[in-house]
């Protein structure tokens, strides 16, 4: 580190020490002013954040560590940019807001520069110096937020997928997991997943999966099926595939699928029929709702 940059950074702390609250009170009036929030959070939340930001800003530029490396290579910097993209992420702000919030507080040091020293030249430098370093932290706000608002998603897709195929328990012993809409290698996944821990939960032996809401099986799903099929044998449990309707049932044939190693069944009501012989439990007549044996 030269002897000029020495002396701005010295610059720079002093007035982030000195005027740590009013640097703080300018950042929030900003971004309240330029609406670049676009989120629920209180001010009271901006202020806190404005706070740690400026501590994490201080103890970096009394260390050592270049400028152009101090966001990546201070952890308390780095870390608390990415909590604050974080937290706007959650919020719903938009990754620009984020990191329009960041690069405003610009305006702000600045200002309280100008408190402490008169020096045109000392001033640019600074400017320059400031510049270098928010701007790392505003690139830095933006890929967070980014990553951050991808994992949402990615972690709302799977919540929806697990809501839209959910594991019943018809009987004892009887699970089963009715499939609407096109079923891919994620959604496969989920079912796969959410279907053999309920066998282990409630020790089933028979595990039915009605297609009846599937509208289509290409060689694509009936090999997805298979998938699931074989680990739910895997984990001791038999299976049976409801809701083969006649139009399925061509296309199968058409395609050359071999499902002739799997229990298949018409309709739900069939395939828990199977289900009860194979769990050598009694049927249960619908009109009396007490057991009757064959």
């Amino acid at each position: 580190m030269n002897t000029s940059e020495s002396s701005v950074r010295d610059r720079l702390c002093e007035a982030l020490r000195e005027r740590e609250e009013e640097i703080a009170d300018r950042w929030v009036r900003l971004q309240l002013e330029q609406a670049v929030l676009s989120t629920d959070m209180s001010e009271h939340e901006v202020r806190e954040e404005a706070d740690l930001l400026i501590s994490a800003l201080a103890s970096g530029l009394a260390s050592d560590v270049p400028v152009e490396r101090l966001v990546a290579s201070r952890n308390e910097l780095r870390q608390t940019v990415i909590e604050l993209s974080l937290r706007r992420a959650r919020a719903g702000a938009s990754p620009t807001a984020t990191s329009m919030a960041v690069l405003s507080l610009k305006e702000a040091l600045l200002s309280a520069v100008q408190h402490t020293t008169r020096d045109s030249a000392e001033l640019f430098s600074a400017a320059i110096l400031v510049n270098r370093l928010l701007d790392a932290a505003g690139v830095l706000s933006f890929e967070t937020y980014v990553e951050g608002r991808e994992e949402i998603i990615q972690r709302q897709s799977r919540q929806l997928l697990e809501v839209s195929t959910p594991v019943v328990r018809l009987w004892r012993h009887v699970l089963a997991v009715p499939l609407i809409g096109t079923l891919d290698t994620a959604r496969t996944q989920v079912v796969m997943e959410s279907l053999l821990q309920a066998i282990q939960d409630d020790e089933a032996q028979v595990a039915i999966i009605d297609i009846t809401g599937v509208p289509a099986v290409d060689t694509a799903v009936a090999q997805h099926l298979m998938h699931t099929v074989n680990a739910v044998r895997l984990m001791g449990a038999d299976c049976v595939i409801s809701g083969i309707r006649p139009p399925i049932a061509q296309t199968i044939a058409q395609l050359g699928i071999d499902l002739s190693t799997i229990l298949t069944r018409a309709t739900l009501a069939d395939a828990l029929g199977a289900a009860i012989q194979l769990t050598d439990q009694p049927a249960v007549d619908a009109g009396t709702a007490r057991p009757v044996t064959a």
